[in-house]
Parts: structure tokens; C-alpha cells; sequence
């Protein structure tokens, strides 16, 4: 429950961050600055810890392509949707689409099962999501043509995420975290390089929004992803991402002044609905399923 709390806030604080720290600062620049020194840490405590025993140079390289898509490309892709115009709102309902999508995928994809009262919970839950940020959707100056921007951003946090649910080797958290944001600087990097943006300001905001937002979104949010995803589920997770729009409305009317109506008091509560019930039904299913892997006699396969 921790886990998940912790989840939702620091993945949320990632949206708010994006729309302050880089009002006069380019993106990249600020993206660079974040990834770059995080990765020198990772690598260090990595190797120190031992974490990287074990772990084959097939691991990694499935891991580098984890992190192209379900960091890099999600990160970029964000980025540019509020550098475009796009509120932190609308970015977080079209975010939060993906758990609907994955739920469409799970079955074809990774042969899971999706429950009715899961389809269910997942409604409800995009129904609060509407509620949520359909004040926030007017007034953005945006080209209609940005609005693929978060939509490309979750189409990459999925296709990372399938990937590594494919994958019957499951490489440690430490290190999967630290590939990721190793390829992820390498890849700004040579962005900065070419857009002439890598030199940082010297100024005491830009810096204090870099290091929030590494050990915050990056080390918080991507960590406890990784986590969650093998220890809830694929479905479950995604549920709580419903969480994560309403959460960034409630932050932006704090910090930012954003509308905070009786509409979206109403969604955050079909929010929080939907996800009990997604949560509650995979709780039940993995009990029942303990429950008959426990009664079943050695050697004979349950039906």
C-alpha cells in the first residue's frame, strides 16, 4: 500500500515538474542534467552492491531497449507535450488511457486474463479521469497536431512494459533502473549536443528542480514501477495510474491555481472506486489461486 501511495505521488510530481521547471529553460537541457549525473550514481552503487552479478550481456541489452521506449521515449514525449502547449491535465488523461489499452492487450499478448469486474473497475476509473481534467482540457494554445505527443509517450510506456512482461528472465530492479537511465543520457546527450542545449544555467531554480526530479519521478516513480509490476501485476498497476490524473489535478489547483470543482471532487471519488475494484478483484483471484495451488496433491496438476 505503501509502494503504491509513493507510486502515484512521485509518477504525479512528474507532470507538475515538467509544466514549472522548464518555462525558461529548454527541456532537453534540463532532462540532461537530470539523467546524466543520476546515471554515474546508479552505475557506482550498482557494481558496489554486487547487483550486476549474474545479470548477461542478452539481459542488458533487453533492458536498453526497455528503457528506450518506457523512459526515454515516455520522458521525451511528455516533455515536449507541455513544452507545446498541452496542460499538465490533458497530458495526464491521455496517460491515463493506457490502462485501458493494456487491458486490451494482456490477453492477446501475454495470455492473461481480464476479469469482467476488472473491465468494470477500469470504466469507472476512466470515467473519473474524464471528470477529472475535462476543466483543465480548454485553453490550451497547443496545435492539434501535439496532442499525439502523450499519446506517443504511452504508447511507449507500453511497449516497454510488454517487453519486459514477455521476458522470463527478470533482472534485478537496481539494475534494470540503472540501464534505463544510462541509455536514457546517453541518448539526451547526443539531443543536446546537436540542439546546442546541454550547457545548464547557472541559477539556483534550475538546479533544484533537477535534483527533485531525479531522485522524485526518475529514482521514486520508476523504481516503484518496476516493483509493483512484478509483485501486483500488470492490470493491477495500471489501475493505479487512473489515480495519478486526479492526483496531478489536486497538486496543480495547490501550486499552479488550476480549477478544483465539484466535477472533479466526483471523479476523484469514481477514480478511487475504480481502482478498489480492480485491485480487489486481483487480490481475490490470486487467494483462490493459492488457495488451489495449496489443496492440489503433489504431482497432480489442479484443472
Amino acid at each position: 500500500m505503501l509502494a503504491a501511495i509513493g507510486f502515484i505521488v512521485s509518477w504525479s510530481s512528474g507532470f507538475v515538474i515538467a509544466a514549472v521547471a522548464v518555462v525558461d529553460v529548454p527541456a532537453t537541457t534540463l532532462l540532461v542534467w537530470r539523467f546524466a549525473p543520476l546515471a554515474v550514481i546508479l552505475v557506482v552503487v550498482t557494481l558496489a552492491s554486487g547487483a550486476v552479478r549474474g545479470v548477461t550481456r542478452t539481459e542488458l541489452r533487453q533492458q536498453a531497449v526497455i528503457g528506450l521506449f518506457a523512459q526515454f521515449g515516455y520522458i521525451t514525449f511528455v516533455y515536449a507535450a507541455i513544452g507545446a502547449g498541452i496542460t499538465t491535465g490533458t497530458s495526464a488523461l491521455i496517460d491515463a488511457v493506457q490502462p485501458l489499452v493494456v487491458a486490451t492487450l494482456v490477453g492477446p499478448l501475454l495470455g492473461l486474463r481480464v476479469r469482467g469486474a476488472q473491465w468494470a473497475g477500469l470504466a469507472v476509473g476512466a470515467l473519473g479521469v474524464v471528470l477529472v481534467v475535462r476543466s483543465q482540457i480548454g485553453g490550451a494554445a497547443a496545435h492539434p497536431i501535439a496532442y499525439l505527443l502523450p499519446a506517443l509517450a504511452m504508447i511507449c510506456l507500453i511497449v516497454g512494459t510488454f517487453v519486459e512482461r514477455r521476458s522470463r528472465v527478470k533482472t534485478p530492479v537496481l539494475v534494470t533502473l540503472t540501464v534505463h537511465v544510462v541509455v536514457t543520457s546517453f541518448a539526451l546527450i547526443v539531443i543536446a549536443v546537436v540542439t546546442g542545449a546541454l550547457l545548464p544555467p547557472a541559477t539556483l531554480t534550475f538546479w533544484l528542480a533537477t535534483v527533485i526530479s531525479a531522485f522524485v519521478p526518475t529514482l521514486g516513480a520508476y523504481g516503484l514501477y518496476w516493483w509493483l509490476l512484478r509483485r501486483v501485476g500488470i492490470t493491477a498497476l495500471n489501475a493505479l495510474l487512473f489515480l495519478v490524473a486526479p492526483t496531478t489535478a489536486l497538486v496543480g489547483a495547490v501550486l499552479l491555481g488550476e480549477p478544483l470543482t465539484l466535477m472533479t471532487l466526483a471523479g476523484f471519488a469514481l477514480c478511487g472506486l475504480g481502482v478498489a475494484v480492480v485491485l480487489f478483484t486481483e487480490a481475490r483471484a490470486t487467494r483462490a489461486d493459492a488457495n488451489t495451488s495449496s489443496s492440489t496433491p503433489e504431482g497432480i496438476p489442479a484443472r
